[in-house]
C-alpha cells in the first residue's frame, strides 16, 4: 500500500492556509496525478530550522549563498526528499509517470517556459510582497523582509503604481504566448506543467492582494487570468 507523500509548504493567517505559489506547484501536480499526500506547515520565520532538522538541502540565491526554503516534498515509498518546485514536479514525474506533467519530452522547454514567466512578472514584485507581509505572523513578516530583501530591495511600497504597470506590462506579453497555441493550454491542447506555473503565480496574486487588486488582474486580456486559474484548478481536480 503506497504510503502518502508529505509536503512542506508555509503557514499563513488566512483562512484555509495555502497561498504561497511555489510550494502550490508540487500541490497541483500532486493533485493532478491522483498521489496521496499531506501537508505539514512551518512558519515563514521558521523554515531554516525545520528544513535543516529533516536535512533538506539549501537552495542558493542569485549571489551564489544558501538559503533555506519551501516547498520540500518527502517520499516514505523511496527515501527522496527533495527541495525546489520543479526539482520535485521533475521527481515526481520520474517516479510516478502516470497523467503526465513533462508531455512529449517537454522538461527542458518548460524549465526555460518556467524561467521566463518568472523573469517577466519579477520586476512588478515589490507591491505583491508588501502584501505577503500582511498575512503573515509578525514574527514571519519579519523573516520575510529580511529574506526578500536580498534580491528585491526595500522599500517595496513607493513604487505602487509603477508595479501595477509593469505587472499589466508582464501579463499582456504572456497573453501574446497564449494567443500563438491552438488550445487553452501552453501546448495547445495539451496540458503540462507549464500551466501550473502561470495559474499557481495567479493563485498567489489571487490569495494575498485585496479584492479590488485582484478584480482588476481578472479583468486584464479579457478575463483570461481568471479563466486560466480556473481552468488548472479543474484539470488538478482542486475546485
Amino acid at each position: 500500500m503506497m504510503l502518502p507523500l508529505v509536503l512542506y509548504d508555509i503557514l499563513s493567517e488566512l483562512p484555509g492556509t495555502n497561498w504561497s505559489s511555489n510550494p502550490a506547484k508540487p500541490r497541483f501536480v500532486l493533485s493532478h496525478k491522483d498521489l496521496p499526500f499531506v501537508t505539514l506547515w512551518v512558519e515563514y520565520s521558521d523554515i531554516p530550522i525545520a528544513m535543516k532538522a529533516i536535512g533538506a538541502k539549501p537552495n542558493k540565491r542569485r549571489d551564489g549563498s544558501d538559503v533555506y526554503t519551501v516547498p520540500v516534498l518527502s517520499d516514505p515509498n523511496t527515501g527522496a526528499l527533495i527541495t525546489d518546485s520543479l526539482e520535485i514536479a521533475s521527481y515526481l514525474e520520474k517516479i510516478y509517470p502516470e497523467k503526465p506533467v513533462f508531455p512529449n519530452k517537454s522538461k527542458p522547454l518548460i524549465r526555460a517556459f518556467d524561467f521566463a514567466h518568472s523573469s517577466l512578472l519579477r520586476p512588478a514584485m515589490k507591491s505583491l510582497f508588501l502584501r505577503c507581509t500582511e498575512i503573515l505572523s509578525p514574527a514571519s513578516a519579519k523573516f520575510f523582509i529580511e529574506a526578500r530583501s536580498v534580491d528585491v530591495p526595500l522599500p517595496w511600497d513607493a513604487k505602487h503604481d509603477e508595479d501595477w504597470e509593469l505587472l499589466e506590462k508582464g501579463y499582456n506579453t504572456a497573453y501574446e504566448w497564449y494567443q500563438k497555441t491552438d488550445g487553452k493550454w501552453i501546448m495547445g491542447n495539451t496540458f503540462s506543467y507549464a500551466d501550473i506555473v502561470v495559474a499557481c503565480e495567479l493563485l498567489w496574486y489571487k490569495r494575498v492582494l485585496k479584492e479590488d487588486e485582484w478584480i482588476r488582474i481578472s479583468s486584464w486580456n479579457g478575463g483570461k487570468w481568471a479563466q486560466v486559474l480556473a481552468d488548472v484548478e479543474k484539470e488538478c481536480k482542486l475546485t
